[in-house]
């Protein structure tokens, strides 16, 4: 589990693990780091987490937020990154995946991503009763059409050293591009796929058309650009 470091002048004052999806930082009683300093603001900043990945978020703060020495209002949390409030640092401490677990791929274009192909589905229950004999509710089940397969967004490299490969979204947050340069998230809902944008100066380009900094719905066969790579998304029945 990832976990905050805050400190003071190099001196300790907690860890905190982050336990929850988003974890607000500021001045007032009701953040879950309160730091109680007239630098910070009520409500300074904020740390979103969505399974290994985290993101910090700056609320508007009076006197901004630093991390790595670099102001930031969104950035894409790495082990190790020190966020800075006035004379606070709150370091982020991430678990650190198995040395070789992850591709050159994956470190430059794609992180974290999970190729893996779903578990299948569970067998259905039998439709035989234990003398042997169709009970009337499980025969009208059998003769019921299966379920529709919910479509799977995948995305596929069209140029660069990887084009023609193929990741599937399998995960809730997939994160995409180049830490420091672009960064933007992929969110797997009930009701599709988003792409949001997180770093840099350049936000990612969907069919020609740049977005902004809100969510944006992924459709079939979408194109998109992000770090100088582009990929088209698409459903897989």
């Amino acid at each position: 589990m990832a976990k905050l470091i805050l400190s003071m002048d190099g001196l300790v004052l907690k860890e905190i693990p982050l336990t929850k999806e988003r974890m607000s930082i500021g001045r007032k009683a009701n953040n879950d780091i309160q730091i109680d300093n007239l630098a910070i603001s009520g409500e300074h900043a904020a740390v979103v987490t969505i399974l290994n990945d985290s993101f910090l978020e700056d609320l508007n703060s009076t006197n901004g937020t630093l991390v790595n020495g670099q102001p930031a209002k969104k950035h894409f949390l790495k082990n190790g990154d020190v966020i800075e409030l006035g004379k606070y640092k709150i370091k982020y401490v991430a678990e650190q995946a198995p040395q070789g677990e992850t591709t050159d791929f994956e470190k430059t274009m794609v992180l974290r991503p999970n190729t893996l192909k779903p578990a299948p589905a569970a067998p259905e229950p039998s439709a035989v009763a234990p003398d042997g004999q169709r009970s009337p509710e499980n025969a009208r089940a059998a003769n019921q059409p299966p379920p529709a397969p919910v479509a799977v967004g995948v995305i596929q490299i069209l140029n660069g050293a990887n084009a023609g490969r193929e990741l599937e979204l399998t995960k809730t947050l997939t994160t995409l591009g180049k830490p420091g340069v672009q960064v933007a998230v992929i969110a797997r809902r009930p009701h599709g796929y988003f792409i949001t944008h997180v770093e840099g100066a350049k936000f990612p380009v969907l069919n020609g058309q740049v977005t902004d900094a809100q969510a944006h719905q992924l459709t079939d066969h979408t194109i998109i650009e992000i770090a100088g790579i582009k990929m088209e998304f698409f459903l897989k029945g």
